[in-house]
């Protein structure tokens, strides 16, 4: 995975948060963390990190993150660390333990990968 360098620029966000928003038709073969009430969660963690005055923080939307069987996912950089995020409760758990108090919610970690990212 791809380190920062001391040449590169600073970081425009201490955290900027990915959350699937891919939605897939009904009936299709795979799952789709949009179908699966990402785009509310999504909504409810931006209001969380204003709530919490978090600063430097970026919540977006993304197109398909292709892991959408694990999902609804995020995924949170500069540490590129993925979660499964399912409810409020959720987004609650992730924000304290990572964005706030820069651990991990190690219960709700995506497993790696089986195959390499291509």
């Amino acid at each position: 995975m791809g380190e920062r360098r001391p040449d590169d620029p600073p970081l425009h966000y201490a955290f900027h948060v990915f959350v699937c928003g891919n939605r897939r038709p009904e009936g299709h073969r795979r799952p789709s963390c949009g179908a699966a009430g990402s785009e509310e969660l999504r909504g409810y963690m931006k209001d969380r990190v204003r709530e919490l005055g978090l600063k430097n923080v970026r919540i977006n939307s993304a197109g398909c993150l292709n892991r959408c069987e694990l999902g609804p996912c995020l995924v949170i950089y500069p540490e590129g660390v993925w979660y499964h995020c399912a409810s409020r409760q959720d987004v609650d758990t992730i924000l304290e333990q990572h964005l706030v108090r820069g651990g991990r919610a190690s219960e709700l970690m995506l497993p790696e990968p089986a195959e390499p990212a291509r």
